[in-house]
C-alpha cells in the first residue's frame, strides 16, 4: 500500500453502473471524487464495465470507494467482486450488504433486536400469477388497514413506491412495483415526521450524523428527492433532545445489527409519541447536492472533504 505519509491516497471512485439509479450514481460519484481530491487524494472516477478487473489489476488502488446505487452496487455482489479482486474498498462487506439491500430481511433482523418496524406482508409476483392477484390483495387489505405503502422489497431512490389511501388503487400500485422488482413488500403506513440518520466510522465505532428532516409537498419519490424545490429538509430534524436521541441510537443499532461497516444512512419515521420506527438502511448512501448524507455532515459541522478522506482511509486500512 502507499505511505499515504508521502504519497497521496489512491482512490478509486466507482459510479455509474446500469441500475435505474445510474444517473443518480454518476453524479454522487463526481462529488465524492472531488472532496477526494481536495483532501489530497488521487482520486480516480470510472463506470462499471468490463475493463474493471484488468484496470484493478494494473492500477492496484489503494482502495475503491464503491458508489454504485441499485443492485449490483448494494446488494454485496460488488463487494464480492472486490475481494475476489483483493481490493480494499470503503463500507460494508458483502453480507451486510446483502442483509441490508433486501428490506424484509433487514426489517427482521431489527425487529428481532427490539426496533419497532411497520407490519408487513413480502410477495412475489409469481405468487400472484399462481394463486391470482385479486384473492391476495383482499387479504392483504382484510390485515393491513390503509394507508398503505406498497415498494419493491429490494430497491432505492423511491423509484416503484406508491402510498395507497384507497383501496381501489391498490392493484395499480402493486403494477407499479412490480415493473422495478420481482418482490413486493407492503407496509402499514406510520404517520410522524420522517428522517434519516446517518452514521460514520472512521475506526472510534459507530458514531450518528444529526438526524435530517425530510418535508415534502407530496410522496418523498424519486422527483422529490433529486431535483431541488420539492422538499424541504431540516438538519437537525426538529425533534425534541430525547426523539433525536432515541432516532439517532435506533440507526447506530441498524449500523451494527445489520453488520454494516464505515457508513450507512437509516430511514425512520419518528410517530406522535416520539418513538422511531425503522423502515430501511442503505450501504450506499447519495452523495449528490440534495442528497441526506451530505446535509448531515453539514449539520455536524464537519469538513466533507477530511471526513470522505478519512473514510477512504479507513477502507485503505481494513
Amino acid at each position: 500500500m502507499t505511505d499515504h505519509t508521502s504519497q497521496p491516497l489512491e482512490v478509486l471512485v466507482l459510479a455509474g453502473g446500469l441500475s435505474h439509479e445510474r444517473e443518480v450514481s454518476i453524479r454522487s460519484g463526481r462529488r465524492v471524487a472531488e472532496s477526494l481530491r481536495a483532501a489530497g487524494a488521487a482520486a480516480t472516477l470510472r463506470d462499471l464495465d468490463a475493463g474493471l478487473l484488468d484496470y484493478l489489476d494494473s492500477a492496484r488502488p489503494d482502495v475503491v470507494w464503491p458508489l454504485l446505487h441499485g443492485s449490483t452496487g448494494e446488494d454485496g455482489s460488488v463487494r464480492d467482486l472486490l475481494s475476489l479482486a483483493d481490493v480494499a474498498f470503503v463500507g460494508s462487506g458483502s453480507a451486510g450488504a446483502r442483509s441490508t439491500w433486501f428490506k424484509p430481511v433487514a426489517k427482521s433482523l431489527m425487529e428481532r433486536a427490539g426496533a419497532r418496524t411497520p407490519a408487513s406482508v413480502t410477495l412475489p409476483q409469481s405468487l400472484f400469477r399462481q394463486v391470482g392477484a385479486t384473492a391476495v390483495l383482499e387479504r392483504v387489505l382484510d390485515r393491513l388497514p390503509l394507508p398503505l405503502v406498497v415498494k419493491p422489497a429490494a430497491g432505492g431512490s423511491a423509484l416503484g413506491v406508491t402510498v395507497v389511501t384507497d383501496p381501489a388503487l391498490l392493484p395499480q400500485a402493486m403494477v407499479h412495483c412490480f415493473s422495478y422488482g420481482e418482490t413486493a413488500l407492503i407496509e402499514r403506513a406510520v404517520h410522524g415526521t420522517e428522517v434519516a440518520v446517518s452514521v460514520v466510522d472512521t475506526g472510534d465505532g459507530p458514531q450518528a450524523l444529526p438526524a435530517v428532516e425530510i418535508v415534502t409537498d407530496g410522496p418523498y419519490d424519486y422527483d422529490a428527492r433529486y431535483n431541488a424545490g420539492r422538499t424541504e429538509y431540516f438538519a437537525p430534524a426538529r425533534l425534541a433532545p430525547a426523539q433525536l436521541d432515541a432516532a439517532h441510537r435506533m440507526a447506530v443499532l441498524a449500523h451494527e445489527q445489520l453488520g454494516l461497516a464505515q457508513l450507512s444512512r437509516t430511514d425512520l419515521i419518528v410517530d406522535a409519541d416520539g418513538t422511531p420506527w425503522y423502515l430501511e438502511s442503505n450501504v450506499a448512501p447519495g452523495m449528490t447536492e440534495t442528497s441526506l448524507f451530505p446535509q448531515a455532515v453539514q449539520a455536524a459541522d464537519l469538513s466533507m472533504d477530511a471526513l470522505y478522506h478519512d473514510l477512504a482511509l479507513a477502507g485503505a486500512r481494513r
